[in-house]
């Protein structure tokens, strides 16, 4: 009876050691064996409030913590669980990576695309496939303290249980460098999993160890026709959805608003749904009274510095029509104006110089129009400059001779300046030879150039920086046709 007793008691503690690991709940304390010792899990509510921090995932389990699939918003309810589901990421996903989610043998990954692309829903798949133990946290609420709990539980379900870990983080970004530093080497010695969803540029967002840890996947937008897979899926699936009907209309309007984010296109179906069992047909203006147009802009992530290289380039390939609609972008998605302003007052000078001397000034003026009246009377102001810039002929030359000086500069010695063009303003310097032998041009029929030359004699005989022969074919640079006239 003893023995019996001893052998209950062990399995109550092993029963509370699981939903420890697993996160099921929350264990405070497990039984007594016999009067003189009581094991705990727990010491306080605080390190309790710790661990249910993360949320955890079961095999067949939802990334929400809703209590019931009714109260859950239409893209909760909608996410997959299967990969097969995962609409419009075939070419991220691949074959490998399908063949090693089957096999339950994932490596680190980090998954970087825009919202609404499908990163949470592939940990979904992740968490309802594997058999390892998932957990899933976000970086916006768990701290360094919080991400250690999560390692030593990891190290010891590895330990006890023999069972590794995969550790979902969303919005990986959002965590600094210690953060991250914190996670490397459970993740090198295989303690953990790391599967980290960002939708800002892993490059500048996260550390180049975590990056040579992981394999980068990236999410693309999601195309039209994923989108409208989704919608019939919801239509077809969903219990609140089967007496809405949508026409024609409706559904392009849904993904026109979508834009790529089948998050976006869910809320906004849920929205306008009907109620109840009877039909409800939703016309194209219902959807267009529900949805909210969005500007999807952010002046500090990718598509701020996508959008100002769009302009550049379309500037410097000659196309007008590229440069306002990249120009109407980034000002109808709250750019700063005079940021625009400023960038084609650079590229006036990089990309067309000599080739037209006006372009600048035609850049410059657009600046001080912006400082003068302001947005939206300068929208227009800024669209001339930019189509200024892009009908203009263009050259490089005092761009590349620019860039040729300061690598001599920084590369070859300082070699003294030659002594016939040294300023002489004493007797002394002149008895040195300072200024000796230099031909005042204005008395020499303004001549170009002199015999002594100009350049530091140890840069080499005929060197040059500046090319007077590179400008768009059909086009001379400002001056240049003078001076070829005067050589002939």
């Amino acid at each position: 009876a003893h023995l019996e007793s001893l052998m209950q008691r062990c399995k109550t503690v092993e029963a509370a050691a699981n939903a420890y690991f697993d996160g099921s709940k929350t264990v405070t304390s497990v039984p007594k064996l016999g009067e003189k010792r009581q094991a705990s899990f727990m010491c306080d509510s605080n390190k309790e409030q710790k661990v249910t921090t993360a949320s955890v995932l079961s095999k067949g389990q939802n990334l929400s913590n809703c209590s019931a699939d009714g109260t859950k918003p239409l893209a909760e309810r909608m996410r997959p669980k299967q990969v097969d589901n995962l609409y419009g990421q075939d070419s991220a996903l691949g074959d490998v990576l399908r063949q090693a989610l089957a096999e339950d043998r994932l490596p680190s990954m980090v998954l970087w695309g825009p919202p609404g692309c499908g990163k949470t829903s592939f940990a979904a798949c992740i968490a309802s496939s594997t058999k390892r133990i998932f957990r899933a946290l976000s970086a916006t609420k768990v701290g360094v303290s919080e991400l250690r709990d999560e390692l030593i539980r990891a190290s010891n379900a590895q330990r006890l249980r023999g069972m590794n870990t995969i550790l979902f983080v969303d919005e990986l970004h959002r965590w600094s460098k210690t953060q991250q530093d914190a996670i490397l080497l459970d993740c090198e010695k295989g303690t953990v999993t790391l599967i980290g969803a960002t939708t800002e540029n892993p490059s500048f967002s996260l550390n180049n160890a975590i990056l040579s840890r992981c394999r980068l996947v990236i999410f693309n937008k999601l195309s039209s026709d994923a989108i409208l897979t989704i919608i019939d899926r919801a239509l077809r699936t969903d219990e609140k959805l089967q007496a809405t009907v949508l026409t024609d209309g409706a559904r392009s309007a849904l993904v026109a608003a979508a834009d790529g984010d089948a998050r976006v296109a869910l809320n906004a179906l849920e929205l306008v749904a009907g109620k109840g069992d009877t039909e409800c047909q939703v016309d194209e203006s219902a959807v267009l009274a529900a949805v909210q147009r969005r500007s999807l802009y952010d002046r500090n992530g990718d598509f701020h510095y996508d959008l100002i290289s769009a302009l550049h380039k379309s500037m410097r390939g000659g196309d007008p029509d590229g440069a306002v609609y990249y120009i109407a972008r980034m000002l109808h998605g709250g750019e700063e104006p005079r940021y625009i302003t400023r960038r084609l007052i650079r590229f006036a000078s990089e990309d067309v110089g000599l080739a037209d001397p006006e372009a600048l000034p035609q850049a410059v003026a657009a600046d001080a129009a912006v400082h003068a009246i302001g947005m939206p009377e300068a929208g227009v102001v800024v669209a001339q400059a930019a189509c200024y810039l892009a009908l203009a002929p263009k050259s490089c030359a005092v761009y590349k001779a620019w860039n040729a000086a300061m690598a001599a500069c920084r590369e070859e010695p300082h070699a003294p300046v030659p002594m016939h063009i040294r300023n002489a303003p004493t007797a002394i310097m002149k008895q040195v030879g300072y200024s000796q032998g230099y031909v005042y041009n204005p008395d020499n029929s303004y001549v170009r150039g002199c015999n002594q030359g100009y350049l530091p004699p140890e840069l080499g005989a005929g060197r040059t920086f500046f090319n007077r022969t590179d400008c768009e074919p059909g086009h001379l640079l400002k001056f240049c046709q003078v001076e070829a006239e005067q050589a002939s």
